[in-house]
């Protein structure tokens, strides 16, 4: 038996924000997390006066939600930034804010193929917090089990990550990018998921470094080292990036947005 999975199924779910009215959840929660919650340089709350949070690149993304099964709540969400359809020449967030390396070669990467990890976050009520009752640091009790014992699960970021895979499969990504914390690339690592730097640490929101990732390796290292977050991630095999898929028709974001402008 997989505990991992077995925790997931029983108290998360990823929902694919599909529809006008789960975007608008998404930017909300962006909204609390980053501008409220965070504070991050360049959210400052006073720019988004809607209470949304979005920018440019969200009419080409693909997004999710993470919900807590219990109360209901939405506690995380994350987008893949996907090539843009109508501009193919429009660059990635990563390559207009970052330094790369003269060794990492962007142009060799199959573009139709990247995507960038974007807005990863949880709600503050969810994300790690040191305990007093002796359970490791980078592992939360979401709720009882059915035998009356807390039932533990890693840091609820892997459950954001099931998601990621999932898009992946879904619009056929095998390499991702993104600009992260290192901190958070360091906890990522825990299970398997440690992203490669590409340059070095710029001013974004904060400090921040770019990295890239290639699917296909690490699932294969994945699979051996952490077998458990692996059958998490593809659903003991059967999500795979770039399997044959139906990909679905893109949301009207746009359309969105210029409502939530008015």
């Amino acid at each position: 038996m997989n505990d991992i999975v077995t925790a997931f199924n029983e108290y998360f779910e990823v929902i694919d924000a599909d529809t006008p009215e789960l975007l608008r959840d998404v930017f909300r929660l962006r909204y609390q997390v980053l501008c409220i919650e965070q504070r991050l340089p360049g959210f400052e709350a006073s720019r988004y006066p809607d209470g949304y949070e979005y920018d440019d690149y969200d009419v080409h993304s693909s997004h999710i939600l993470l919900q807590h099964r219990p109360s209901g709540d939405f506690v995380g969400t994350a987008r893949l930034i996907l090539p843009d359809p109508l501009s193919p020449e429009k660059l990635f967030p990563v390559e207009q804010h970052t330094q790369l390396d003269p060794f990492f070669n962007i142009n060799r990467l199959p573009r139709q193929h990247t995507a960038e990890v974007s807005r990863l976050l949880i709600a503050r009520r969810f994300r790690r917090r040191k305990s007093d009752n002796g359970r490791r640091e980078n592992e939360i009790v979401v709720g009882d089990s059915a035998t009356g014992k807390p039932r533990r699960f890693p840091h609820p970021i892997l459950a954001l990550v099931v998601g990621l895979i999932r898009m992946s499969a879904t619009h056929h990504i095998t390499h991702w990018l993104s600009i992260m914390d290192p901190a958070l690339n360091r906890l990522l690592s825990l299970y398997g998921l440690q992203h490669n730097p590409v340059g070095p640490l710029t001013e974004y929101h904060g400090s921040r470094q770019p990295y890239h990732y290639d699917l296909s390796i690490m699932l294969d290292k994945m699979r051996i080292n952490h077998t458990q977050v692996w059958e998490l991630l593809t659903d003991y095999g059967s999500i795979v990036p770039m399997r044959p898929a139906q990909v679905p028709s893109q949301v009207p974001v746009s359309a969105i947005l210029a409502d939530i402008e008015k």
